[in-house]
């Protein structure tokens, strides 16, 4: 068996990456991609490789020299590479299609070897290398039937969203037998360039042969093996996550990033904190009917939005900001500070990091579950020089909360001291208690001008994509700089919208959160069966679990757990005020998913 490489084309898409070299030659953690092809290919066993080449080819022969000592490698050119597609490529290489079995790839991927593995083991002589279509992935698409015959190459004017739960996405590797070249796909191969041309793909006289009655091409769906299509920057980001060198480097790719992981399919987040049980359906299909007429039209602005937001939260439009997330208003909010605040640790460090060092004054619980109260919180910051108080409320990452009468008590003291009280309640909702638990009143923010309400919209709603979250506060002033500091748009019609519609999922909001409440029960009774963790009590939607081993720190079990099971969790060694143990966070899922997790956790 042989193996024929398409390198000719010139990989405009990467911009100056390719200005000087062909697509094949870029790197990814420090490998180019044609070494990565040939060493997977030389493992298998194969030891003629035929590789076309065009752009730059004076560079791709120079780079791999005599490198592969024990394996044949033949340059074809395509001297035409810029008026030419890969149809033509592989045209020029025929020859050599007709000479033996044939593995047929592109020279912009990244994969596992296995997966050439899989494809050249497998009794059948003429397959694609298939895998279910995602959202992000882009090129030719494919349907199957039960027995993984290629029903359908689907044209671009007949794919419909609707349908892609059955569709598939060629990986770009194919094997072919000799015998299918010569009676295939060579004779249509040579009769589709003399008709049509070469400006074309080569998957289009596959498209043309499955259409036959005995077609003998069929597919091969992977099964969770890694590859990549590298088309221009951001594909190579991805793949160098993908393909990290070693596995706490994938981590501390993937977990840099942030969110976007739509682009890794399989990956489980336990990381980032949202509510499993709502929106519901309805309400999502409410919206995409929407879809096209919110996307061409621009939203209202801060005016009819922060109205919107006050009839969402029942306070007054003067008295609530809403921002692109809440993430907006704290950095507009803290940046103006220019006295001391006064900070609990730990905390979410979004705030203290938009301050200054020397700004902040901190207050460390000494037990070892991270708790206290008003009282604490009183008795700490008595004597401090502070001009601003910062609660998060629930806590975040311990999940401590202070009750509402609690609270009220903290708000006159401070009010009294002439303390500046900033609440953070974007996990609120989630606790359990009986009557009252948000400050969002308007009788409350009349009454103290000097309290701000934070409330991030995305994490107990469930709806980050949509970066909606609120500030709120008596102090009308304040609020009306903040409508003039944030930019006329600062959210998008989506958002607008979801605001204008929520009020009718109210009720469905509420049940959501009662679904939620039962979970989290439930996830603490498992998660206190691994036999290292200590679960800490929580009344938001994450449980801080100290590691109560030495096999292993909260670093080395986030790595291993993105490893080996593609979870995602959140690693707490990096925040301030861990410094005496070793801690995780993890968010409440879904029953589904926190089982997984819990397994996973009682494996390692």
């Amino acid at each position: 068996m042989q193996a024929i490489i398409l390198a000719a084309g010139m990989g405009r898409r990467l911009g100056e990456l390719t200005n000087g070299n062909t697509k094949c030659m870029l790197e990814v953690n420090g490998v180019r991609l044609i070494h990565r092809v040939l060493d997977s290919l030389h493992e298998t066993g194969i030891r003629r490789v035929v590789l076309v080449v065009g752009y730059k080819s004076e560079n791709v022969k120079e780079l791999i020299g005599d490198k592969y000592k024990d394996m044949e490698i033949i340059y074809v050119d395509n001297e035409v590479y810029n008026k030419t597609n890969n149809i033509y490529s592989l045209f020029l290489a025929r020859e050599y299609l007709t000479a033996d079995d044939t593995i047929l790839l592109e020279s912009d991927l990244i994969f596992e070897g296995r997966l050439l593995n899989k494809l050249i083991e497998h009794p059948y002589p003429n397959l694609a290398l298939v895998d279910k279509y995602e959202s992000w992935m882009d090129g030719t698409v494919v349907t199957l039937d039960s027995d993984n015959n290629i029903v359908e190459f689907l044209a671009k004017d007949k794919f419909k969203y609707s349908d892609i739960s059955s569709y598939y996405k060629t990986v770009n590797i194919y094997k072919f037998s000799r015998e299918f070249s010569q009676t295939h796909y060579v004779p249509f191969l040579e009769a589709y360039c003399h008709a049509l041309g070469n400006n074309e793909y080569y998957e289009q006289v596959l498209k043309v042969i499955t259409m036959l009655d005995d077609s003998p091409l069929k597919a091969l769906p992977l099964s969770g093996e890694k590859w990549y299509e590298i088309d221009d920057i951001q594909d190579l980001d991805i793949a160098s996550s993908i393909f990290a060198v070693t596995d706490e480097e994938r981590y501390r790719n993937i977990s840099s990033r942030f969110g976007g992981y739509w682009r890794y399919p399989h990956l489980l987040d336990f990381c980032y904190l949202v509510n499993p049980y709502f929106p519901p359906q309805q309400m999502v299909d409410e919206m995409m009917a929407s879809f096209s007429t919110l996307l061409r039209e621009y939203p209202s602005g801060m005016r009819v939005n922060s109205l919107l937001a006050g009839k969402y939260f029942g306070v007054k439009q003067e008295y609530i900001v809403v921002g692109n997330g809440a993430a907006e208003l704290i950095k507009a909010f803290i940046e103006r500070h220019t006295s001391k605040i006064g900070v609990i640790y730990p905390t979410f460090e979004e705030y203290p990091n938009r301050s200054t060092k020397d700004m902040i004054v901190s207050y460390l619980p000494t037990n070892n579950d991270m708790r206290y109260d008003a009282e604490d919180i009183m008795r700490f910051f008595g004597d401090k020089d502070i001009k601003t108080l910062l609660l998060i409320n629930p806590d975040n990452p311990s999940g401590n909360y202070i009750p509402y009468s609690d609270l009220l008590t903290l708000i006159a003291w401070t009010k009294e001291r002439g303390v500046e009280f900033i609440v953070d309640e974007s996990f609120v909702d989630f606790v359990d208690a009986e009557g009252e638990i948000s400050l969002l009143r308007s009788d409350i923010l009349a009454e103290n001008t000097h309290l701000y309400v934070v409330k991030s919209i995305s994490k107990s709603y469930g709806v980050p994509g949509l970066r909606l979250g609120v500030l709120a506060s008596g102090d009308t002033q304040t609020i009306a700089r903040l409508k003039k500091e944030v930019a006329i748009w600062n959210i998008n019609s989506f958002g607008e919208f979801y605001m204008q519609i929520y009020e009718k999922y109210h009720k469905v909001y509420l049940k959501a959160c009662e679904l939620f409440r039962e979970e989290r029960k439930l996830f603490r009774e498992e998660l206190s069966q691994v036999p290292y963790l200590r679960v800490i009590p929580s009344q938001a939607n994450y449980f801080l679990c100290e590691l109560m081993t030495d096999k292993f720190s909260s670093k080395e079990l986030a790595v291993r757990l993105l490893a080996d099971h593609d979870i995602l969790i959140k690693d707490c060694s990096g925040k301030s005020a861990f410094s005496r143990g070793s801690y995780i966070r993890l968010a409440v899922r879904d029953r589904k998913d926190n089982h997984k997790l819990v397994e996973a956790l009682k494996g390692m």
